[in-house]
């Protein structure tokens, strides 16, 4: 592949050894389908899901998201409950709306080529996850799955990418980690990942301060040029 950095932007000190993904608005258009499906299950409560609340839950795992609606809403009811009832919401809408993020499919193929192991590290349950990947059958192209249940501190917390490394046996150093919200690319630079942000429409006003690089997409030229050096 080929195509012009843009100057001045940071590049890894070494090879990079491993690839962990987020998910949820990195890989998937998930994010606006997550927005669509709190809204309906909110309005049959009363309430309305704003950005600034969007914002704040964004990136987190399942228990410690519904922990800030629960405050802000002042909601009397289990996580369990309301995770139920949004698992039922996606049943029907995750087959007909979800789509692929520009440059996955491209990026995905020159990591295979260049045979880096890759991984999806996500705030997401597991079978939330294995849904959204099964819809594309992306499974098997992933060394291994780690999902927000699976950890015990949630991102932004740096475990489940400093798992994701040991599980990989390399170093966070040597890993890059490629996110879409404030609390996962904190996680990532968190562990010592070298950490690309790539925002989306929801997340294009947080600070990214913290993270090697923000790309424009997963095609990013300068991104891609990590790997069409080796």
């Amino acid at each position: 592949m080929s195509g012009q950095s843009k100057p001045g932007a940071k590049i890894p000190s070494a090879p990079i050894q491993a690839v962990a993904f987020d998910m949820d608005g990195l890989m998937f258009n998930t994010e606006d389908l997550y927005d669509e499906v709190t809204e309906t299950v909110l309005q049959r409560r009363g309430h309305s899901f704003t950005l600034e609340l969007k914002l704040k839950m964004m990136g987190l795992p399942g228990p410690k998201a519904f922990a800030k609606l629960q405050e802000s809403l002042q909601l009397d009811e289990s996580f369990e409950n309301f995770q139920q009832e949004m698992d039922a919401e996606f049943q029907d809408i995750l087959p007909a709306k979800i789509r692929k993020m520009q440059g996955l499919d491209l990026l995905l193929e020159i990591l295979e080529q260049t045979q880096i192991p890759k991984v999806v590290a996500t705030s997401s349950h597991r079978d939330f996850a294995e849904r959204a990947l099964g819809q594309f059958d992306l499974i098997p192209r992933f060394e291994f799955l780690i999902t927000g249940n699976e950890v015990t501190h949630g991102k932004p917390h740096p475990e489940i990418y400093l798992t994701a490394a040991k599980r990989l046996e390399v170093d966070p150093g040597l890993m890059l980690v490629l996110e879409d919200s404030y609390n996962g690319s904190f996680a990532g630079a968190a562990a010592g990942a070298f950490t690309v942000a790539i925002p989306t429409s929801h997340s294009l006003n947080m600070d990214f301060g913290h993270v090697d690089y923000v790309a424009s997409s997963l095609d990013d030229p300068h991104l891609l040029s990590f790997f069409c050096r080796l």
